[in-house]
């Protein structure tokens, strides 16, 4: 097997990087990865080096078998993992916790492979790819190496690999072959049910209209007001987007099947917007703005027309994004998202191995916990 480490998604063929992706989640796909780099989103400047892994079969014509997007990072923004309590007690011991590597999407907290391999069952493949990241850590003076929200059938390679597993949570919505969304909420409980139809009529009252675009629908001029609408919300809270209105125009160009953005609308004016990546089972929610407060506009626009696509487009998952617990009102259950670490520095391996385990057990209490105040019925006789 070949091992290469690639400075820009542009030096790996496209159709062999897809071909190992897939059907699966569209930001895995070497275009959105790709974009991210070429409208400077993603780069040495901002904080992230691409140092993309490639293995090729030497016995198949340097066929691609297996891959792993892989940055080279001088900061921990934009991760969703948070790991500044670390960086701290390395800087107290007079070491560098950065540059370190990270294996992510940037900016997505949603659990997708990480370990792109021809063959699922190839634990060759998977422990080459692991071995060649750690080498790489260390050959650059890395302090570490962290691979962000990997699927399930990620984990045992990475613990095979003795990374150090970490828990997390998120809240997600599964679809119980619900044929609309009266009969989702016929799952709640009265009280609840009458909150969620009370929180949708606010917003049919205040005259707030929807339409769905998927991504070949959306022009330059759409994508302009959307932009506008999620970086004001951005800038309330100091910062700016992640990815540029560059990015989200070529997105809809590139890969016009995973992009879905709805907007609310008052007399065909637009007052909010949410942009969802989706694939043949997923959707996922990422941004939003409005240009304005309006009651429960929030929850229907980002929560109940995410739950309203996904049952009339029969996806299974809807996972909206990172925290929150007032999304367990609305039907989003707690479920466990993970991370891996592997630290070039024993002692401090051996402590945050320590942490984990105490922590990981926190969040365990914390999903029974939350996981009690779901809005479904759960009681003999409850309405």
């Amino acid at each position: 097997m070949k091992v290469t480490v690639h400075d820009s998604m542009s030096d790996i063929a496209r159709d062999d990087w897809n071909r190992l992706v897939g059907n699966d989640v569209p930001f895995l796909r070497h275009e959105f990865l790709q974009l991210g780099e070429q409208t400077a989103c993603v780069s040495p400047e901002l904080g992230w080096s691409p140092r993309h892994l490639t293995i090729a079969d030497s016995v198949n014509g340097g066929r691609l078998r297996a891959a792993m997007p892989l940055y080279e990072k001088s900061h921990s923004w934009g991760e969703f993992v948070f790991d500044w309590a670390w960086a701290n007690a390395y800087d107290q011991a007079g070491l560098s916790y950065y540059p370190k590597l990270v294996s992510a999407v940037p900016f997505t907290p949603a659990p997708s492979r990480r370990l792109l391999l021809s063959d699922a069952d190839d634990t060759e493949a998977a422990a080459a790819l692991l071995q060649a990241a750690v080498t790489l850590a260390s050959d650059t003076e890395c302090s570490s190496l962290h691979v962000l929200f990997p699927s399930a059938a990620d984990l045992p390679h990475l613990a095979n690999a003795g990374f150090l597993i970490r828990k997390d949570c998120q809240f997600h919505w599964h679809n119980d072959n619900y044929s609309s969304f009266d009969d989702f909420l016929a799952t709640f409980t009265a009280v609840k049910r009458k909150k969620a139809r009370r929180d949708r009529r606010r917003i049919a009252e205040s005259g707030i209209r929807f339409r769905r675009l998927r991504g070949a629908q959306i022009d330059a001029g759409t994508w302009a007001v959307v932009y506008r609408l999620i970086s004001r919300t951005f800038m309330i809270r100091g910062a700016m987007p992640y990815y540029n209105e560059a990015f989200f125009l070529g997105l809809s160009e590139q890969i016009p099947e995973g992009v879905l953005v709805v907007l609310a609308e008052i007399d065909s004016t637009a007052v909010a917007a949410a942009i969802f990546f989706e694939s043949d089972t997923h959707l996922y929610g990422r941004y939003w703005g409005s240009d304005g407060h309006y009651d429960a506009l929030h929850f229907e626009t980002c929560y109940y027309q995410g739950i309203d696509y996904c049952i009339e487009s029969g996806k299974q998952v809807f996972e909206p994004g990172t925290q929150g617990e007032h999304k367990i009102s609305r039907g989003f259950s707690p479920t466990s998202t993970w991370s891996a670490h592997w630290l070039a520095h024993p002692q401090f391996s051996h402590a945050i191995e320590q942490y984990l385990d105490e922590e990981g057990r926190h969040i365990d209490r914390y999903m029974d916990a939350v996981g009690s105040r779901t809005p479904y019925k759960n009681r003999a006789g409850e309405s």
